[in-house]
């Protein structure tokens, strides 16, 4: 005779067999669809940032809640979608799958490959929105983040876990300032992010070629959302990139992100919050763009080492229009960084490259991010090349300039034409150091100023074959003390010998 207990057994397997235990799930109805938007109805206990599945499988992103409706920006092909189906809670936020088999791929802002090499495996997933760590995790900006261009290196020195601004009109050499900062990077220990937002694929695939040429990708992620990509995933972009970043930092690494750009960022958080019908504010924005930006580049920071003692470096770019940093955006993020590097066009025609506006360019990290060499050599260069540019406006007008005038104006000409540098060559610190060096100690003050850039060119050949040793040592120690001022002496005179003859 069975026992009750035996019936039981027999009871659950027989429906473990035959039938699903049911999911409790918040289902709701769409309302409306409409350019990669969404409203729907009935989600009352949904997050902001939850996901959420339509009937044929499509995902969404919760953005926007309200009393009684819920907007939803769609990941997948919105098309497909139509008033009245039903769309299900997920009780997930999204998430971007990461494991180190990321290094070296690019990708979508939900992790998808995009470069034709296979899936890649997932370790961990990182929400795509999260709150950035507080002050008692993290530690002073205080290593610096060598670019390779001297002008940065020596006038606007960024750390590792500051939040730089590039800022400038279209076509004065942005995204070229941020690709060979992450060129610079090569044996630095540092992963690069290069995260591409609403630019033509051509301009992102000749980005991805340079960096393989030159042997980036072994340590770069490029994360890109084209132009022709959905609004969605420009919006996701940044923040997809910033989680796969913290996913590194985490783990103790150095990061670099470049957001390229933060402008077409916020036309893309435009475009769908007006679908939305959000009130639009300054230049049709909404009133909360301010907290699209600051949430995001707060996330930057150099952790203390505790909590591991990881950082993410954060360089976004903004364009402005006919150089009007006052316009919303650029003002807003200028307020939310730790300085900016001003590009401006007139210096660009000219042929100053990085055509960078002493005057208006800022790191409110300062001299803390820079080596004990770049430090000393630099220390009075930015204060010096601005009186020169303002001086040299001035002068032009003048007929007869007394000799103190004649020769500052003399060495202002030739320190700006040293920090000229051609696109994708960065230097190494000990390079950067020797020629600021030579050219504010006035060596470079009786040659033409058509023939400086093959003094420098020569001077780094001899540096090279002659004095090699010297050159690690600086590299190595980050020092550039009286001994070494002695040695270079020497050096420097051999050059100036062939151009003096």
């Amino acid at each position: 005779m069975r026992t009750l207990d035996n019936l039981l057994t027999e009871i659950e397997k027989e429906l473990k067999g035959k039938t699903k235990l049911a999911e409790a799930a918040e289902i709701g109805e769409v309302v409306e669809v409409k350019d990669e938007v969404v409203t729907a109805v009935g989600l009352q206990n949904v997050a902001y940032g939850e996901l959420v599945e339509f009937t044929r499988g499509e995902r969404g992103y919760v953005i926007d809640l309200q009393e009684d409706l819920v907007g939803i920006i769609v990941l997948d092909d919105f098309t497909k979608i139509k008033a009245g189906e039903e769309v299900k809670a997920t009780g997930r936020t999204l998430s971007v799958g990461i494991s180190d088999e990321i290094i070296g791929r690019v990708v979508n802002p939900l992790g998808k490959p995009l470069d034709g090499k296979g899936k890649i495996k997932t370790e961990k997933y990182y929400p795509v929105e999260k709150i950035a760590p507080g002050v008692v995790y993290r530690k002073p900006v205080s290593v610096p983040l060598q670019t390779g261009v001297k002008a940065i290196d020596a006038l606007i020195p960024i750390g590792r876990g500051q939040r730089e601004l590039i800022i400038g009109d279209r076509n004065t050499g942005k995204t070229t300032l941020a690709v060979d900062t992450i060129l610079n990077q090569k044996g630095q220990d540092i992963i690069c992010i290069y995260c591409a937002i609403g630019q033509r694929e051509a301009k992102v695939a000749l980005v991805v070629d340079l960096l393989q040429k030159k042997g980036a990708m072994d340590y770069t992620i490029v994360v890109a959302a084209n132009s022709s990509d959905p609004a969605s995933l420009q919006f996701l972009a940044p923040y997809a990139a910033t989680a796969i970043g913290e996913y590194f930092m985490d783990k103790g690494k150095d990061v670099l992100v470049v957001y390229d750009d933060l402008s077409k960022h916020a036309w893309a958080y435009r475009q769908i919050s007006l679908v939305l019908r959000r009130p639009a504010g300054r230049e049709a924005y909404p009133g909360d763009v301010f907290y699209l930006h600051s949430r995001l580049l707060e996330r930057a920071c150099r952790l203390d080492d505790k909590y591991g003692g990881g950082s993410l470096t954060a360089l976004p770019i903004i364009e402005t229009l006919e150089g009007d940093v006052s316009a919303y955006i650029p003002t807003n993020v200028i307020s939310i960084t730790d300085g900016q590097i001003y590009l401006e066009r007139d210096l660009f025609n000219k042929g100053i490259k990085p055509a960078i506006n002493v005057g208006s360019s800022v790191s409110r990290v300062g001299s803390a991010a820079q080596t004990k060499a770049i430090k000393k050599v630099a220390s009075r260069l930015k204060l010096d090349l601005a009186q020169y540019r303002e001086m040299a406006a001035f002068s032009q007008f003048e007929s007869e300039l007394d000799e103190e005038t004649r020769k500052f104006l003399n060495r202002g000409a030739k320190v700006t034409q040293v920090l000229i540098q051609e696109k994708h060559n960065p230097y190494d610190l000990a390079s950067e150091v020797i020629v600021i060096w030579a050219a504010t100690k006035g060596y470079l003050d009786d040659i033409e100023l058509s023939k400086v850039k093959e003094f420098e060119r020569e001077l780094l050949e001899k540096l090279e074959l002659k004095a090699r040793s010297l050159k690690d040592k600086i590299n190595k120690e980050k020092v550039f003390d009286e001994k070494d001022e002695k040695a270079m002496e020497k050096l420097v005179k051999e050059v100036l010998e062939k151009f003096k003859s």
